[in-house]
């Protein structure tokens, strides 16, 4: 269970003012859309996202080591930071 609170903290707390979260904020502020929408679009398309990111780890899963992938994701996170700073 500590393994599942981690995962709900750490992707609680990655998603707090990203812009997925920017932009449901923008469509809530939308009078014409029913705020009951908006949430259920948000959530199911966050859920269609996870588990497409979910059956593709465990695929990868398969050749890559759990160490290496957190490295790997860990340089490509640096790497998109550094363009974002650097490339205009």
């Amino acid at each position: 269970m500590k393994a599942y609170g981690l995962i709900f903290a750490s992707v609680f707390l990655a998603e707090l003012g990203d812009k997925t979260q920017l932009a449901t904020l923008v469509f809530a502020t939308n009078p014409a859309v029913g705020r009951l929408g908006v949430f259920v679009a948000a959530a199911g398309a966050l859920v269609a996202s996870t588990a497409i990111v979910v059956l593709l780890g465990a695929f990868i899963g398969n050749w890559v080591a759990p160490g290496q992938l957190k490295v790997i994701a860990g340089l490509a996170f640096v790497a998109i930071g550094l363009w974002m700073l650097l490339g205009r």
